[in-house]
């Protein structure tokens, strides 16, 4: 704008004094027409930056919307979760009940008992035989319904939790010597979080916690899974040496040497086949 208003400012001058010539006043012309032209391509520069601008925002709103719909999607399955968990929850609760309300009865037949007391005495000792078998069956069975409760609080405990939580509460079980346990809440993060970056190195330790209880047959089968689902995850390597290992506790050696064999053949740079070559001859 300052070239233009001094360009027009000198044709004025030049103009009124009359001293102006015609390559002056064509020297305006050209310096007016090119101050045109870079305004002109300032605006359009200035134009393609708006709508790049405008598209980036409306891309970056975009996948905000996206995110958001799958957050509120992931809520919505945890919330049915838990709903299906509180209501299993409430039915073994009235089951128990029940059977709380059957057990008084049972009892209160013992003083049946003491009534019938004139009766012959194989009469009686059938009798308390039988009643005695059916007291026991209802403590099994109340035993067994109080342990699914305690099953599904659990279970409801452990949904409420993150993966990392869920995945380290099986990591200290394991350390502590309680396979069963931690195999459960191992179990639990693969259902709830299946794709998570974790879920390889939770079905190792699976297959760790039976190989430390020397049940090598199970081992060899929960090994398997990570070798089958997770081949390109670090633990592959890992399961395919314990697998082999499984394989040698067996007596099947075998199938030991054709799992180790396969380790050194597909990891061959991995800590894993390094040990197989070093501790069990495999080349």
């Amino acid at each position: 704008m300052r070239f233009t208003r001094g360009a027009l400012g000198a044709l004025v001058v030049l103009t009124f004094f009359g001293c102006a010539s015609q390559g002056d006043l064509e020297s305006v012309r050209r310096d007016n027409d090119e101050i045109k032209n870079r305004l002109f391509t300032l605006d359009r520069g200035l134009n393609e930056v708006r709508g790049e601008v405008k598209e980036g925002v409306e891309k970056s709103l975009a996948g905000y919307r996206q995110s958001l719909e799958a957050l509120q999607a992931d809520m919505a399955g945890y919330q049915k979760d838990m709903a299906a968990i509180r209501k299993g929850g409430a039915d073994l609760q009235a089951t128990l009940e029940s059977a709380r309300v059957d057990m008084q009865l049972l009892t209160g037949k013992v003083d049946d008992v003491r009534i019938l007391a004139q009766k012959p005495a194989d009469d009686i000792a059938l009798l308390k035989e039988d009643l005695n078998k059916r007291l026991a069956a209802l403590e099994a069975r109340m035993t067994k319904l109080e342990k699914g409760i305690e099953e599904q609080q659990a279970k409801a405990q452990a949904a409420l939790k993150s993966p990392e939580q869920l995945y380290q509460q099986g990591q200290d079980a394991l350390k502590a010597g309680q396979g069963a346990k931690a195999r459960e809440f191992f179990a639990s993060f693969l259902v709830q979080y299946p794709k998570h970056n974790l879920a390889a190195n939770a079905q190792y330790w699976i297959g760790e916690s039976y190989y430390q209880e020397k049940n090598y047959e199970q081992a060899v089968l929960e090994f398997q899974e990570v070798i089958k689902n997770y081949p390109d995850k670090d633990k592959a390597p890992a399961a395919m040496l314990k697998q082999g290992m499984a394989f040698r506790e067996l007596g099947d050696s075998k199938s030991a040497a054709y799992i180790l064999k396969k380790l050194v053949d597909e990891h061959p740079k991995s800590e894993e086949a390094k040990i197989a070559r070093d501790k069990f001859k495999i080349k």
